[in-house]
């Protein structure tokens, strides 16, 4: 019964997150979500009391696996801070080119509820974005790079603007762009001991 009960959530969950990512959370009803998880809305409310529960438990699900993928990828690069920047936008480039693509669930959820402050979307969103943070920024301090924190603020910074410019123009030359001003924030900034 138990296996059951997570499977039907698990659905919840994942009807949420497409149907949001595509339209956005206001325009999105729990008749939608209900519907594309093949459940009556009744179960629904059963597993989530509102909207918010179940907006909050959807970024808590997306955050543990967002914040895995992210740390996965900038581990392999172990070749030194450069390979770790081209990694980082060289996936960005990837990601940005499937089909349909949205950018961060994240930072769309959190310009949408712009207006509500202590919305736990927003929480949620602040959360995600600063562990990003915290695990660049010790990736970066275990490459020698002095002022990790900054760089990594800067270099998240980019991200972030990259992703935007890339939905607002559809041209994913600025995950390139953003890239290459990554790359010369790396060549400022010493290393602890010698040089970047």
């Amino acid at each position: 019964m138990a296996r059951s009960a997570d499977a039907i959530r698990l659905r919840i969950l994942a009807s949420a997150y497409r149907l949001i990512r595509q339209r956005g959370f206001a325009r999105v009803k729990m008749n939608d979500i209900a519907a594309g998880a093949a459940v009556t809305k009744r179960t629904l409310y059963h597993y989530f009391d509102s909207k918010d529960a179940l907006l909050a438990a959807m970024l808590e699900a997306q955050h543990e696996f967002a914040v895995a993928a992210f740390v996965k990828m900038i581990d392999r690069s172990e070749q030194g801070p450069e390979h770790l920047v081209e990694a980082l936008f060289a996936d960005l480039a990837v990601w940005s080119a499937t089909k349909h693509w949205e950018g961060s669930g994240f930072t769309r959820l959190a310009i949408e509820l712009a207006d509500l402050p202590g919305h736990p979307a927003r929480r949620m969103a602040r959360q995600h974005k600063a562990a990003l943070e915290r695990h660049l920024t010790d990736r970066l301090a275990n490459c020698r790079i002095f002022e990790a924190a900054a760089t990594a603020r800067e270099i998240l910074l980019l991200t972030e603007g990259a992703m935007v410019m890339i939905l607002i123009h559809g041209d994913r030359s600025y995950a390139s762009a953003a890239a290459g001003a990554a790359q010369r924030l790396l060549r400022s900034r010493h290393t602890i001991g010698g040089s970047a």
